[in-house]
């Protein structure tokens, strides 16, 4: 198994690669969207994005895709700190808006989708993640929640305010949209719209080479913001998977999230879609409680037994990358960057156990 860092937009800089290596990791997953763009909650630009019921901020340009450039140039400065561009984590919600929202637009955002795919094939970008939700990551907030009362992040009940138009994901596309509300869809009408975006797309995954890696609800409740969720329990990743038997259809394994859900089990989960072969990579996080009400802990202080799921996992063979995709944030003068030392280097000791075979 490999250790990975995940990094927002603004710090994919040679000197958090360098941090990455220096902390052990041989690969980076990267956002390329910017969560924080114009954003009125998220202050913080370290700690991940919550908002509120405006949104984490606005979208990007809808005529700008990623370039394959671009992406090679990202690559190169990850390389060149001895970290390889193992993912890439999300579309921008103004790529993919009416592919999620069933828009006049769809057509030619599936074509653009495919567009980007491609790209991140050339580039040489084994991994694309993303999240199929209308609300996105939603109703969460921050505290002091975690041990020592380290700042953490964590959900106190649910959100039904509408969506605003001009709002999917959880992000702002359509700053002039007219007043109103996004109508709910049902649930039904969630996975035809996620049985089209595979049917189209991964044809050109499939000869891209990228797999695409699908994220659990965050958080895991039936409906958000009056819109229907996919996978809020650990089953539902099963009823993903078999919508389309390509290969290139896999899963990006959220631990948290899934420890979050109210039915099941993480390690069931977690043997079941290791054993399949399913996972395109792991979000290494921990978490105390259940929806409707839980908090992101310490990677050792959850409920989540982490050296149990290393070890399942490495029963089954998995050989990817596990990212602490969050982790609380630490009492100095660089919070992030001590938090994310402190989880790297438990998964780092854990690793070695597990590999030694103690």
């Amino acid at each position: 198994m490999k250790i990975g860092l995940g990094l927002y937009r603004h710090m994919l800089t040679r000197e958090n690669f360098r941090f990455a290596r220096q902390a052990s990791c041989t690969h980076i997953v990267a956002h390329l969207v910017d969560y924080f763009r114009q954003g009125h909650d998220n202050t913080d630009r370290e700690n991940q994005p919550t908002g509120g019921r405006q949104g984490w901020g606005r979208a990007g340009d809808p005529d700008k895709l990623w370039t394959v450039e671009e992406l090679v140039a990202i690559k190169a400065d990850m390389n060149a700190e001895g970290v390889e561009f193992a993912a890439i984590e999300n579309f921008d919600p103004a790529h993919w808006h009416d592919v999620l929202l069933d828009g006049p637009k769809k057509m030619l955002q599936l074509e653009n989708i495919k567009t980007l795919i491609r790209r991140v094939g050339q580039a040489g970008i084994p991994v694309m993640g993303y999240n199929f939700s209308i609300a996105g990551v939603a109703a969460r907030v921050k505290g002091p929640f975690a041990r020592g009362h380290a700042e953490s992040v964590g959900m106190d009940g649910e959100d039904d305010t509408p969506l605003p138009n001009g709002m999917a994901w959880n992000m702002v596309y359509d700053p002039h949209a007219p007043p109103g509300v996004v109508p709910s869809a049902t649930q039904a009408q969630l996975w035809q719209r996620l049985r089209d975006f595979l049917d189209a797309v991964l044809p050109v995954a499939e000869e891209a080479g990228v797999t695409l890696a699908a994220h659990p609800d965050d958080p895991p409740v039936p409906t958000l913001r009056r819109q229907p969720r996919l996978v809020y329990q650990p089953s539902l990743y099963q009823k993903l998977l078999d919508l389309n038997p390509s290969p290139r259809n896999a899963l990006e394994f959220c631990l948290g999230s899934i420890a979050e859900m109210t039915e099941g089990d993480v390690y069931a989960a977690t043997e079941r879609y290791s054993a399949q072969g399913k996972l395109a990579y792991v979000h290494f996080r921990n978490v105390r409680g259940k929806v409707p009400t839980y908090k992101e802990a310490f990677v050792d202080d959850g409920d989540i037994d982490m050296i149990r799921v290393l070890r399942i996992l490495k029963k089954n063979n998995y050989d990817g990358v596990l990212v602490p995709d969050h982790t609380p944030q630490m009492s100095c003068a660089a919070p992030w960057h001590a938090g994310m030392a402190y989880a790297l280097g438990y998964l780092r000791a854990a690793l070695q156990i597990i590999e030694e075979g103690r």
